[in-house]
């Protein structure tokens, strides 16, 4: 069955560590309507859709919401509500085994070439961060220890951001898109009046009485609870997760330049560097660094930061 919009309400059985963009998209018709956005088509046929997403891929340490081959073109799509620099590499690996699926069994030896699809990498990102613009190029050679500006080995992924106030046009010209960027506006929204369940909850209600994604809300309601308050825990955890990663960085700078200062005043033992290191607050580091310009000598810093060596 298909909504005013022609998006059909989607089947329920689905994991709840899934995510709502892969769900909507993994529908066909849904995903020639956001392929055609993006590459300005006019595809009509959605069983020209070969799906082939490695249902497997998370447990090799990859994730893919969604691949597929599209005449000659393979083309990665991916969903993400937190920055993350190590998409291409992550794609790297992702598309070495979609190649050797797609390959099976086809002698890679022999004097023949065996053609493969042409890639394609895209992110759909809908996190907070404001400095994320319209579109956003990410390149496997940004991680390279040396630079090159032609690398034998290149691999780039173009990143759209889908927030409701970004990418209008694209948003216009897949409705369904811009149903979903409408949705999570909704959820995040709410999340900072209530609690997470009612703000889930209301955002549905609100949906469907809208017409927003109305089909595919009133029949799988229960589940995109679940869905919703799982990736929205999970985006909360995964920003946690890097702030504490960001301090702890942040701590060690100011821990070795505590250190260098220290040892222009005398020699530092292995013990007093460690009981240095092992501070991971950057407000106490700041504040020893501070004392370690002060200083004269290094037994008078130990004296004053009060840091107690074992």
């Amino acid at each position: 069955m298909k909504n005013k919009h022609g998006n059909r309400s989607l089947p329920a059985n689905r994991n709840y560590k899934d995510t709502i963009f892969r769900w909507l998209f993994s529908d066909k018709n849904n995903l020639l309507s956001l392929y055609n956005a993006i590459a300005g088509a006019h595809y009509q046929n959605p069983e020209a859709l070969n799906i082939v997403t490695l249902e497997n891929a998370v447990y090799m340490g990859m994730k893919n919401d969604l691949a597929f081959v599209l005449e000659t073109g393979l083309y990665l799509y991916e969903h993400q509500s937190t920055y993350n620099p190590n998409i291409p590499l992550r794609d790297l690996f992702y598309i070495a085994s979609e190649y050797q699926s797609l390959i099976n069994q086809r002698p890679l030896y022999s004097s023949t070439l065996q053609t493969i699809p042409t890639p394609k990498f895209l992110v759909f990102y809908n996190g907070t961060d404001e400095n994320i613009p319209d579109r956003l190029e990410l390149r496997l050679s940004d991680a390279y220890e040396n630079y090159s500006e032609n690398p034998d080995l290149e691999l780039k992924v173009t990143m759209l951001n889908i927030n409701s106030d970004h990418n209008f046009e694209l948003l216009k010209n897949c409705h369904v898109l811009w149903e979903y960027s409408q949705y999570v506006t909704r959820v995040r929204k709410y999340a900072t009046m209530m609690s997470l369940n009612d703000a889930v909850n209301l955002a549905i209600t609100e949906c469907i009485q809208e017409g927003i994604l109305t089909e595919f809300l009133s029949h799988n309601r229960a589940e995109v609870l679940k869905v919703s308050i799982f990736e929205y825990d999970k985006e909360k955890e995964e920003k946690l997760i890097r702030k504490a990663e960001f301090d702890y960085g942040k701590a060690m700078g100011l821990a070795d330049g505590v250190i260098s200062l220290l040892e222009e005043k005398g020699r530092l033992s292995e013990d007093q560097i460690n009981s240095i290191r092992r501070e991971t607050r950057p407000e106490k580091q700041t504040e020893w660094f501070k004392l370690a310009i002060k200083v004269d000598t290094i037994d008078e810093f130990f004296k004053k930061a009060n840091i107690k060596r074992q």
